[in-house]
C-alpha cells in the first residue's frame, strides 16, 4: 500500500504538473514532503510532474543533506555522490534531485510538510526584468495577500543546487526576522516560484494564486501607466483580519 504522504505528493505533482496549469514541463520543476522526523521524499531527477508515479520519488535522510548545507563547498561529483547516498533505500530510490538541499531545509521549518517549486512561465518574465526584487514586496489584491502572504522572499540568481539553497537559507532567514513568519512564496530571480507550507492545499492555493498576480502585474505594467499596489497599512491590516484567516483555511 503506498505511504498516504507520497500519494498526497504525487497528487500534488500532478496538479502543478499539468499542461493547462503552465507552471512546469518536461522534467521542470519538483516536490516533497516530510515524512516524521529525519526524512522526507523528493522528486527524483529526469521525473515529469505531469505524469509522476510514486516511483518517480527519493526517501531521503535529512541529516547528511543539512549538515552540508553547514559545510564546505563540494564538487558537482561529491553533490551526486551526496545525493546518491542520502537515499534512505539505495537498492530501490533513483537519484533525488540537486534541489533536495533546498528540500531539505525548507521541511526543516516550523509547521513546513509540503514544498512545491515551479517554472511559471509568467513569473519567469517577471522574474527577467529589472525591479523584480522591489515587486516581490509589493501585492496588488486582497487574495494575494491571503495565499501568498504579506510579500515574497527574493533569491536572486544562483547556481542550482547547493550554492542556491545556501541562497535560500539567508534570504528566508532574513524574511522571518523581519515578518515573523515562514515566507508562503519564494522567488528565484530567472528561474522560478517556492511555496513551503503546512498543507497540499496551500502548497496549490499559494501557487495558483502567484500566477495570477504575476498576469495582473505583467497587464498592469503592459499599460504604461503609473502602478498603484496596496499600501503597507492595508497589507497589514489584510494580513491580521480574523475573517481572513478563517477564509485561508477553506481556500
Amino acid at each position: 500500500m503506498t505511504d498516504p504522504v507520497l500519494n498526497e505528493l504525487v497528487n500534488l505533482c500532478l496538479k502543478l504538473g499539468s499542461p493547462t496549469a503552465d507552471l512546469a514541463i518536461l522534467g521542470e520543476g519538483n516536490a516533497s514532503a516530510k515524512v516524521g522526523e529525519g526524512q522526507f521524499y523528493v522528486k527524483a531527477s529526469g521525473f515529469s510532474m505531469s505524469n509522476i508515479t510514486s516511483t518517480g520519488f527519493a526517501l531521503v535522510n535529512s541529516r547528511p543533506i543539512l549538515e552540508a548545507l553547514d559545510g564546505p563547498d563540494l564538487s558537482d561529483a561529491a553533490v551526486r555522490s551526496l545525493l546518491a547516498e542520502s537515499r534512505a533505500e539505495p537498492s530501490r530510490d533513483p537519484t533525488p534531485s540537486v534541489e533536495t538541499f533546498m528540500h531539505a531545509y525548507l521541511l526543516s521549518l516550523r509547521d513546513v510538510n509540503f514544498v512545491g517549486h515551479t517554472h511559471p512561465t509568467p513569473l519567469i518574465s517577471l522574474l527577467s526584468i529589472e525591479g523584480c526584487e522591489q515587486i516581490a514586496k509589493q501585492r496588488l489584491f486582497p487574495d494575494e495577500i491571503v495565499c501568498c502572504g504579506p510579500a515574497t522572499a527574493f533569491v536572486p540568481y544562483v547556481d542550482p543546487g547547493l550554492p542556491l539553497a545556501r541562497a535560500i537559507k539567508a534570504s528566508v532567514e532574513n524574511f522571518i526576522d523581519e515578518y515573523g513568519m515562514v515566507p508562503k512564496t519564494i522567488w528565484l530571480q530567472n528561474h522560478g516560484l517556492i511555496c513551503p507550507a503546512k498543507s497540499v492545499r496551500d502548497v496549490e492555493s499559494a501557487s495558483f494564486m502567484s500566477i495570477k498576480a504575476v498576469r495582473a502585474w505583467i497587464g498592469a505594467l503592459s499599460t504604461g501607466q503609473k502602478m498603484r499596489p496596496l499600501t503597507q497599512g492595508s497589507i497589514e491590516r489584510i494580513h491580521t483580519r480574523p475573517d481572513e484567516h478563517y477564509r485561508q483555511k477553506l481556500i
